[in-house]
């Protein structure tokens, strides 16, 4: 069965050092790299359906970003990220389950921005690939199902396809710091939707992006 993931993720702050050439005497390309860090929130939607809410994570990782045009540019990363699902139990609260999944992710971004060279706005948009590293559960169900007309087969099923891809994209602002020529901070947010499938072999595919 396939049913959709949506997680949200938010890069806090990304510190980059600016390399700048001249391509044109109005415009001069700009080479930058840097660290990013910040929280993910996301979940997942099941078939049949199974009541989820958002689950925290952390990410963060290195990012490169090449300004090629006045008001566009290509940007890569590589990022540890942790995404999953926590279960919501409404009518027994005292009960939880949620799966965390660490992903290595490598996104390949289209940068647009606009604005001046002491603040700009952006949008970043594009594909990414990512790989499942590891995986672990937190639990207080000791193989019960506390509620007998919900599924609960995704409990035991592990990660069978480790390697994943999507869309991401997001809006976010840039700021000079005025620390050297060239040092700045990114705050951003950003948007991801993969495929998930459960198969009726009772193997569990999820991909996170």
């Amino acid at each position: 069965m396939m049913t959709k993931k949506i997680f949200v993720a938010i890069f806090l702050c990304m510190a980059s050092l600016s390399i700048c050439h001249a391509q044109k005497s109005t415009f001069k390309q700009e080479l930058a790299v840097g660290a990013s860090f910040g929280l993910n929130f996301s979940s997942v939607s099941f078939a049949p359906k199974v009541p989820t809410k958002m689950k925290l994570g952390f990410n963060g990782g290195a990012t490169i970003r090449w300004n090629t045009e006045p008001n566009l540019g290509i940007q890569a990363e590589l990022n540890f990220t942790q995404h999953g699902w926590e279960e919501k139990f409404e009518e027994k609260p005292q009960y939880k389950y949620s799966r965390t999944v660490n992903y290595m992710e490598l996104p390949f971004l289209t940068h647009i921005h606009f604005g001046s060279r002491r603040v700009r706005v952006f949008v970043n948009l594009g594909p990414k690939i990512g790989y499942a590293l590891s995986e672990s559960t937190e639990s207080n169900l000791n193989g019960e199902n506390p509620n007998a007309n919900r599924p609960d087969e995704q409990h035991t099923l592990e990660v069978q396809k480790k390697f994943d891809w999507g869309l991401c994209g997001g809006p976010g602002i840039e700021l000079r710091t005025g620390i050297g020529s060239c040092w700045k901070v990114v705050i951003t947010m950003r948007w991801a939707i993969c495929s998930i499938a459960v198969k009726e072999t009772h193997s569990l595919n999820l991909p996170a992006k």
